[in-house]
C-alpha cells in the first residue's frame, strides 16, 4: 500500500508534464502561423529587416517602370508620325477632289441642286485623271498586271418607284440596286461631256448615294529623319455624296482606308539598320523584364492562395471557427493582379511593335492600345510603392474607405445622367443639333454638367422651343382669355350668391378660409 501511493502521484505528475508539454507545444504553433502570417503581410522593406532577404521584386519594379516608360515614348513618336501623315493626306485628299473645299467648312460640305452634283462628279474625275500634274505629294496610282487600276463610279438606288408630292402618291420598291462604271486614267472627261459615254445617269427620286473609289500610292518620307525605314502606304479612297435622307441635301465626304507594308525595294544612304536592331533588343528586354515579373507575381499570389487555404483549416481546427470571406481576400494582394494584367498587355504589346518595327504587321492602333493600357496601369502601381510610406499612404486609405460610396453613387448619378439623356434628346432634339442624336446627346450635357459651352448652348435655343416661348409672352389659352374678360374685383361682391350671403360668411369663423 505504502508503494502504491507514490506511484500514483508520479503518474499524475507524469500526466501533468504530459498536459503542460502539449500546451506549450501548441502556443508554439500558434505563434509560429501567426509570425508566418505577419512576415506574408510585411512590404518589401519590413522583409528585409526581418530577415535580410532583398527586395528583388521591388527593384525589378522599379526598372520596368523605366524601360516601359521609355518603350511608350519612342513608340509614341513613331505612331505620331503615322498619325499625322495619314491625316494630312486626307486633308490633301478633300482639297484635290472636292470643288471648293474650304478648312473650316470640315463637316459641312453639301451640294442642292442636280447640276452641282453633276459638275462635282465631273470634277472628281478630272482630278483623278490628272493627278500627276496636279499633287504636290508623292502619290501615284495603284498598278495591277502593269496597268493603273481604274476610278470606279457607283450608285446605289431604290429598284423601282413613282413619286409625285403633288397629288400625295407613291410606289416605291424598297430594294437597293448598285450601278458601278469603271474610268482608266488613261480617259479625259471635261465639263462639258457627257455621262451618257460612261453608261451613267442619276435618277434623284430613287438615288441613295454616289460613291467614288479610287486607289493611291505614297511613301511616309519623314520617318528617315528620326531613324526609321519609310513606310508605303495604300490609301483606298472612298468619295461619297449621300442622300438617303432625301431632303434637297445631298452630304459629300471623303472617307479611307490605308494599307501599310514595306516597300519592295528601298535603299538609305548613309545608315546600316543598326538603330533598327537597338530597338528590337530594347523591345526584348522589355518582354523579358515583364514575362520575369509575371511569373514572380503569379508566384506570389498562388503562395497568397495556398496560405489562404492553410489559414481557413488552422481556425477551423484550433478556434472552431470559418474564417469570413473578407479575411480570405485579403491574402490574394490586388497589387499583384493589376501587375499581372499590365505585363500581359505590355508582353503583347512589345511583341506586336516588334512586328511593326519588322514590317511583318501595322496593327499602330491595337498595339497603342496594349502600350498605352499597360503604362497606364504601371504608373497607377507605383501608388502601392508610396504607400510603404505614411505620409503619402493617404491616397489609398482615403480610396480603399471612399470607394463603395462613390460606387454607389455614380450608379445613382448614372440612372439620373441617363433619364436627362432620354429627355433631352427627345424634348430639346427637334430644336437644338447638339441634341439631335442620342450620342451627342451625352456629349452635350457632360459638356453642360461641367459649364462648358452653356451659353452658346442655350442662345441658340433661343426662340425656336416653347420651352422658352417666355422671350415674347406667355401664351394664353382660350379658356383663360374668357375669363380674363371679367373685371370684378374679388373684393367688389358680386363673387356671392344668394345660397351664401355675405353676413353669413362673415359670422363664419371659417370665413377666411373658405
Amino acid at each position: 500500500m505504502e508503494d502504491s501511493q507514490p506511484r500514483r502521484s508520479e503518474g499524475r505528475m507524469q500526466n501533468g508534464h504530459c498536459r503542460w508539454s502539449a500546451e506549450i507545444l501548441e502556443t508554439k504553433v500558434v505563434e509560429d502561423f501567426r509570425r508566418r502570417l505577419k512576415y506574408f503581410f510585411m512590404n518589401p522593406c519590413e522583409k528585409y529587416r526581418a530577415r535580410g532577404r532583398k527586395p528583388w521584386k521591388l527593384v525589378l519594379q522599379i526598372v520596368k517602370i523605366a524601360i516601359i516608360t521609355i518603350q511608350l515614348v519612342s513608340f509614341g513618336l513613331s505612331n505620331e508620325m503615322m498619325v499625322t501623315f495619314k491625316d494630312e493626306n486626307l486633308m490633301a485628299f478633300r482639297h484635290l477632289f472636292l470643288k471648293g473645299y474650304k478648312d473650316h467648312r470640315l463637316g459641312g460640305y453639301a451640294l442642292y441642286t442636280k447640276a452641282d452634283v453633276y459638275d462635282h462628279i465631273y470634277y472628281v474625275i478630272n482630278r483623278y485623271i490628272r493627278l500627276q500634274n496636279l499633287t504636290v505629294g508623292n502619290l501615284a496610282y495603284e498598278r495591277v498586271d502593269g496597268e493603273n487600276t481604274p476610278l470606279s463610279l457607283c450608285q446605289e438606288f431604290y429598284r423601282n418607284s413613282s413619286i409625285d408630292p403633288g397629288n400625295e402618291t407613291f410606289d416605291i420598291d424598297p430594294h437597293i440596286d448598285k450601278d458601278c462604271t469603271s474610268i482608266y486614267p488613261e480617259q479625259t472627261l471635261d465639263n462639258s461631256s457627257s455621262l451618257t459615254h460612261f453608261n451613267f445617269s442619276l435618277d434623284f427620286k430613287r438615288l441613295l448615294s454616289v460613291n467614288i473609289y479610287l486607289t493611291l500610292k505614297t511613301i511616309n518620307l519623314q520617318t528617315v529623319r528620326h531613324h526609321e525605314l519609310p513606310d508605303c502606304y495604300d490609301f483606298y479612297i472612298m468619295i461619297m455624296f449621300d442622300n438617303h435622307a432625301h431632303s434637297g441635301k445631298i452630304m459629300v465626304t471623303v472617307e479611307y482606308d490605308v494599307r501599310i507594308y514595306e516597300c519592295r525595294d528601298w535603299n538609305v544612304e548613309g545608315t546600316s539598320g543598326k538603330y533598327d536592331y537597338l530597338l528590337l533588343w530594347f523591345d526584348s528586354v522589355v518582354i523579358l523584364a515583364c514575362l520575369t515579373s509575371l511569373i514572380l507575381c503569379i508566384r506570389s499570389v498562388i503562395k497568397g492562395i495556398q496560405l489562404q487555404i492553410e489559414f481557413n483549416a488552422f481556425f477551423q481546427a484550433h478556434y472552431n471557427k470559418t474564417v469570413t470571406w473578407s479575411d480570405r481576400m485579403e491574402f490574394v494582394n490586388g497589387w499583384y493582379i493589376l501587375i499581372i494584367v499590365s505585363d500581359t498587355l505590355s508582353i503583347a504589346g512589345s511583341a506586336l511593335k516588334i512586328g511593326i518595327q519588322t514590317k511583318f504587321l501595322t496593327n499602330y492602333d491595337v498595339c497603342s492600345i496594349l502600350l498605352g493600357t499597360a503604362t497606364m496601369l504601371v504608373w497607377v502601381g507605383v501608388i502601392r510603392y508610396l504607400g510603404f510610406f505614411r505620409k503619402y499612404n493617404i491616397l489609398i486609405l482615403t480610396l480603399r474607405a471612399a470607394f463603395p460610396n462613390v460606387i454607389r453613387f455614380c450608379c445613382c448619378a448614372a440612372m439620373i445622367y441617363l433619364g436627362y439623356c432620354f429627355c433631352g434628346w427627345i424634348v430639346l432634339g427637334p430644336y437644338h443639333d447638339k441634341f439631335r442624336t442620342l450620342d451627342r446627346v451625352t456629349e452635350c450635357l457632360f459638356s453642360l454638367i461641367n459649364g462648358d459651352d452653356m451659353y452658346a448652348t442655350f442662345l441658340r435655343m433661343r426662340g425656336k422651343s416653347y420651352m422658352h416661348h417666355q422671350q415674347d409672352k406667355v401664351p394664353v389659352s382660350q379658356l383663360q382669355a374668357f375669363i380674363a374678360e371679367c373685371r370684378d374685383h374679388p373684393e367688389s361682391g358680386r363673387y356671392q350668391t344668394d345660397e351664401e350671403p355675405a353676413s353669413s360668411c362673415c359670422m363664419s369663423p371659417f370665413c377666411c378660409f373658405g
